[in-house]
């Protein structure tokens, strides 16, 4: 059984990770979270690892605390997070990690010549091409955790690459789908983090809803499977039971199907190329009894048409976008500014912050930092794209 080592384990990701881990008794060789301390401390208790990482250091003597006497060894901050995902000791890192943050890390463990079972698209957006050139340089595997990506990736199995006509890509359209720009000016956070079939962390629900994260996958594909924008067509399926799908140019199309439940992809990254008892549901298609299938909407969620503009153009473009909505995320979960002006201030952001070629992960990290900053200035300000 593969030695892990978890990043973002109190997040939504890592918690399911952690689920598939204790059904399968895998060895958890590391812990990493962003600040919270209580559930890191329960989650070493419980799993052992050699080492754990919080990020935040504020709360490191917090975790110190709760881990006195225990033997594991703490690390904190950027050092830290590589430091656990290049210990000698783990097979494969999960870096469940939410943003730009996780891309250091991911280009650490690939380094060290361990697997990656990669959750943080940001990693793979913002990065270009540095994460993929590393993975084929190192000859490491990198699997794929969310659904539409590992959807995609059991679809290939068994097939050559050149007999790909394209690539399907589902969205499940998120809570506001078939509503309008106007429809969605006021909607509350609570209304936006209502999704309709996953339950996800806050920044992924929200970008959901906006249809940004179905933005983000879209380069991620690109990156993942070596393909052109031209080759994938995002479809909207709002029972998301179909997770994504691939058609080849003989006509056939072959697509994973599965209950909206995490743990099977997550559990898939860990277990490739075995497929082990699942602590999820079965899928049952005469109890969803049909399931349904629509363009996305170009026009009244901006988010998305800015994600595709940002696949085009290429460089930073991808890194601006990821740290333009990351800010705007977070002001409209803190309730500073209205849904609508995340699209608003991302279009800006990629629209006015002139662009550069990727050479070097500091690249991306500083891109995305300068539409954080961007972000804000221009919240500060009251100009909202």
């Amino acid at each position: 059984m593969k030695a892990v080592s978890v990043l973002g384990s109190t997040g939504a990701i890592g918690i399911q990770a952690l689920d598939v881990a204790r059904l399968h008794n895998f060895r958890i060789k590391a812990l990493a979270a962003n600040k919270n301390a209580d559930k890191l401390a329960e989650q070493a208790l419980e799993f052992k690892p050699e080492a754990v990482c919080i990020f935040d250091d504020k709360y490191a003597e917090k975790l110190e605390k709760n881990l006195r006497g225990s033997g594991i060894k703490i690390y904190t901050g950027m050092e830290g997070l590589c430091k656990v995902s290049s210990l000698d000791t783990v097979d494969l890192v999960l870096n469940g990690v939410v943003g730009t943050i996780g891309l250091k890390p991911t280009l650490s463990a690939i380094e060290a010549g361990k697997d990656v079972a990669l959750a943080n698209k940001e990693a793979l957006v913002a990065g270009g091409n540095l994460v993929m050139e590393a993975v084929k340089r190192k000859g490491v595997n990198l699997y794929p955790v969310d659904s539409e990506h590992s959807a995609i990736f059991q679809s290939l199995q068994g097939s050559r690459r050149q007999d790909v006509k394209k690539i399907i890509l589902t969205a499940s359209g998120g809570p506001f789908f078939g509503k309008t720009l106007s429809d969605m000016e006021h909607v509350t956070v609570d209304q936006a983090l209502a999704h309709p079939t996953w339950k996800m962390g806050k920044k992924i629900t929200i970008d959901s809803a906006t249809l940004m994260n179905k933005g983000l996958e879209f380069i991620e594909a690109m990156r993942l499977f070596g393909v052109s924008a031209s080759d994938i067509e995002i479809l909207i399926h709002r029972e998301s039971v179909i997770h994504s799908a691939v058609e080849f140019r003989d006509g056939a199309v072959i697509a994973q199907l599965g209950v909206p439940d995490m743990r099977i992809p997550i559990q898939y990254a860990l277990t490739y190329p075995a497929r082990l008892e699942s602590p999820s549901a079965s899928l049952s298609l005469s109890d969803y009894g049909k399931l349904t299938f629509y363009k996305p909407d170009f026009t009244h969620f901006p988010c998305i048409r800015a994600a595709l503009s940002a696949a085009e153009e290429g460089g930073t473009a991808p890194a601006i976008l990821t740290g333009a909505d990351e800010e705007a995320v977070g002001l409209f979960l803190a309730g500073k500014i209205g849904f609508n002006d995340i699209g608003r201030l991302v279009s800006a952001a990629l629209r006015d912050i002139p662009k550069a070629p990727i050479k070097a992960a500091s690249d991306a990290v500083s891109a995305a930092a300068e539409a954080q900053k961007y972000v804000r200035e221009s919240y500060m300000k009251g100009c909202l794209g």
